[in-house]
């Protein structure tokens, strides 16, 4: 398939996921034009904060390929990937992302992030929400342990 054959595909799901009452959004991951895996926004369907398309393809493209790593792998996403599946993205390792709507598209419908990317420039102490460091002395041994042992899988 080709790229807008691809990105046509995302834009299909997000609409047909509208009208099966999900939100509209819609994702495809491929590798050399073909698609691995598709996912589409299930957040109030299922409960989920974190079943956005992009988090949910890349779910089923690390099943479907066997592997956390999804290099040589691109996303098709309806649009502009919010910070959270930018973070996901990222940790996958997808080659590229391709995207349709945009952020300022999505604050229109009523799906804005903007304050996320502002809470995420500010330090910590300035932030809405608080976020309390404690017991970090005990909890440092999982990463001592983490760096000592031999046969870790590196991601």
């Amino acid at each position: 398939m080709t790229n807008d054959q691809l990105m046509r595909e995302a834009i299909r799901l997000s609409i047909e996921n509208v009208a099966n009452g999900g939100g509209p959004f819609g994702a495809v991951i491929a590798r050399g034009g073909e698609i691995i895996a598709t996912g589409v926004n299930r957040v109030t369907a299922s409960n989920d904060p974190t079943a956005h398309a992009e988090v949910s393809a890349i779910r089923r493209a690390a099943r479907v390929l066997g592997t956390f790593n999804l290099s040589g792998c691109e996303i098709f996403t309806s649009c502009e990937p919010c910070p959270m599946c930018l973070g996901a993205i990222y940790w996958a390792r997808l080659d590229r992302i391709y995207y349709a709507n945009t952020k300022a598209d999505a604050a229109a419908a009523g799906f804005d992030d903007s304050f996320i990317y502002d809470e995420l420039a500010l330090p910590r102490d300035l932030r809405k929400l608080p976020a309390v460091p404690m017991l970090r002395s005990e909890a440092i041994r999982a990463f001592r342990l983490w760096n000592d042992k031999e046969d870790k899988a590196e991601y």
